[in-house]
C-alpha cells in the first residue's frame, strides 16, 4: 500500500531501520490492508486520533484521507466535531492544516 503523503517517513529508515520495517510490514502491510474497514474509514479514524493527540502526521494523513475518498467538507465536519472531545486548540490547528491542503490544491 502507498504510504500517506507520498511516502513521508522513509527518512527514518537510515536512523531507525526496525521502526521503518515494522511500519511498512505491520502497519501498512497488514493493519491498513485488512478488509474489515475501508481505507476511507481507516483514514477518518487515523486523522481524528492524530488531531486529538496533536501529532504532526495529521496533515499528511488528511492528504491521504482525501485520496482515500474523504472530502474536505467531511474533514472539516470531523474537525469541528472533535473540538468538543479533544479540545478547541487542536481542532483550530487541524483546520489550519486542512486550509493549507486546500490552498495547495487550488494553486495546482
Amino acid at each position: 500500500m502507498k504510504r500517506p503523503a507520498g511516502g513521508r517517513g522513509r527518512e527514518l529508515k537510515e536512523v531507525a531501520p526496525l521502526l521503518d520495517e515494522l511500519t511498512e510490514d505491520i502497519l501498512y502491510g497488514k493493519v491498513w490492508e485488512r478488509s474489515e474497514l475501508s481505507p476511507r474509514d481507516r483514514s477518518l479514524i487515523t486523522i481524528t486520533c492524530l488531531i486529538a493527540l496533536n501529532r504532526d502526521q495529521a496533515q499528511g494523513h488528511m492528504e491521504y484521507g482525501i485520496e482515500n475518498g474523504l472530502t474536505v467538507e467531511e474533514l472539516g465536519e470531523a474537525i469541528a466535531h472533535i473540538a468538543f472531545y479533544a479540545g478547541w486548540p487542536v481542532s483550530v490547528s487541524a483546520a489550519r492544516k486542512l486550509k493549507t491542503i486546500v490552498d495547495a490544491k487550488a494553486a495546482e
